[in-house]
């Protein structure tokens, strides 16, 4: 899990530490490892960030390999990729063979594909294997995220051997997902699960298969990290296993690796829900050129949308003339109908992503939004009516006016406007991530400056037609 850059004011200690630090490396590099053992690697990876880049190679490399490695996961990307570029082949690929195999490939992909091939063959031939196999899967997925150090032991082997083997294991390798132990068959194919307090707990000279949980939920390594993270919170899992076609077990993604899922796919919903591109780096860590690229091409495009508001507005620029009082609740309207439309966008977007609303339910949506729409547009018309009585009471109302339009006539114009336009809105916001998802697009795109935009126009229209029908007479 790679933690957000910060700077020396928020990690004090870290940057307390690193004069003292830079100083061993100077006198005496062996004893950095006696100073810092104590310190978590997360800490460690802090103060390496607080040290200048030119000694982060020195620092790591005066850590023991497994430890420099463990410190290597938490580091920021950029300098990750830095402190690899940086070491001999040697040194690097000494420091990735400690890591978990998913770090690894993780770290791996970073890297330009020359120096990454250049340190993976150095890589001792199985992990090599293992590294290029989590290589094919895509990042986002079930595959990319696995890690293929668990625990697994045949089905038909007592309580006491299974425990004698995991005691092997613990004190010979690493094994990531060490509190779940899933049982097979002798083709490797899943067949049960149970953690390891249910292990310790179960009656001596019991089988595994008659104390492990048959009914395992499993994704296949296609899988998206969404639908992953949505199968560790539904079911509350710490590990939840990747299978094949076959339902042979080939590695597990853990909880932490699954908060990381998390986080990046809410990260990505609200960066496109704000109208732009969702970006592949760090905002302190992305060029300037990209940042251009994923921001400029939605602003084009919502710029384009917004040019049809205009050409609505010229279309009843007549009206417009001949009662000025429509000019000014334009605003008004506008950012009603497009508030609605993306609070609406936004409900439906986070239900989908949370599995609460599927593509069949877009009619119980628009039963429910409709009504909700209508309401809320009520609502606001009340307080547009009451705008437009103490606008009067102040004398600007009169001043606005060119022919005989009466107070009723703007309120009743705004007020069933509004209720028009925030129906409008309503249904146009909810319905868009449906149609989205219909077409095969990512629901979250339905980014809610685009949905205010297209309402706009609608809503314009709305407003305007609705005028017509009340100011009719005032209007010739």
């Amino acid at each position: 899990m790679t933690p957000p850059q910060r700077d020396d004011a928020e990690r004090p200690v870290a940057a307390l530490l690193a004069p003292d630090i830079l100083e061993l490396l100077d006198e005496d590099p062996i004893s950095v490892a006696r100073e810092t053992e104590e310190m978590h690697p997360a800490d460690l990876a802090e103060l390496a960030e607080a040290l200048p880049e030119d000694r982060l190679v020195a620092f790591l490399t005066a850590l023991p390999t497994a430890r420099a490695a463990d410190v290597l996961e938490y580091l920021s990307e950029d300098l990750r990729s830095l402190a690899l570029e940086a070491m001999s082949t040697r040194q690097a690929a000494a420091l990735v063979t400690e890591m978990t195999p998913d770090d690894r490939a993780d770290v791996l992909e970073e890297l330009e594909e020359e120096r990454a091939e250049e340190i993976l063959q150095e890589i001792p031939a199985e992990a090599r294997a293992e590294t290029e196999r989590l290589l094919q899967y895509e990042s986002d997925s079930a595959g990319g995220r696995m890690t293929t150090e668990f625990v697994a032991a045949p089905e038909n082997i007592t309580v006491e051997e299974a425990l004698r083997r995991v005691r092997v294991m613990a004190r010979s390798e690493r094994r990531e997902a060490f509190f779940t132990i899933y049982t097979t068959d002798a083709a490797g194919r899943l067949l049960g699960v149970l953690s390891l307090r249910e292990l310790l707990a179960a009656p001596e000279g019991a089988r595994l298969a008659d104390v492990a949980w048959t009914e395992v939920q499993t994704v296949l390594p296609t899988a998206a990290q969404a639908d992953v993270a949505r199968l560790a919170s539904d079911y509350d899992l710490v590990a939840v296993p990747v299978v094949d076609d076959d339902r042979r077990l080939l590695g597990v993604v853990t909880v932490d690796d699954v908060i990381d899922a998390i986080e990046e796919e809410q990260t990505e919903d609200v960066q496109k829900l704000g109208g732009m591109e969702a970006l592949d780096e760090p905002y302190l860590q992305i060029s300037f050129l990209q940042m251009l690229r994923k921001r400029a091409g939605w602003l084009s495009i919502l710029m384009i949308s917004e040019m049809f508001t205009t050409s609505v507005l010229q279309h009843y620029d007549v009206e417009l003339q001949k009662a000025a009082v429509l000019e000014l609740f334009v605003p008004l309207v506008m950012s009603s109908g497009g508030n609605s439309g993306s609070q609406s966008t936004s409900l439906i977007t986070r239900a989908m992503a949370l599995d609460e609303v599927r593509l069949k339910d877009w009619w119980r949506v628009a039963l429910r939004e409709a009504p909700s729409g209508a309401v809320m547009g009520a609502i606001l018309g009340v307080i547009g009516i009451a705008r437009i009585l103490i606008w009067q009471h102040f004398g600007f109302y009169d001043y606005t006016m060119k022919h005989q339009t009466t107070i009723g006539h703007v309120a009743g114009t705004i007020a069933c406007a509004l209720v028009g336009i925030v129906t409008f809105g309503s249904m146009a916001g909810s319905m868009l991530p449906f149609l989205l998802r219909r077409l095969g697009f990512d629901p979250a795109s339905a980014s809610a400056p685009l949905v205010a935009t297209l309402v706009d126009m609608t809503g314009l229209i709305i407003y305007f037609n609705v005028a017509l029908l009340f100011l009719r007479g005032t209007l010739l």
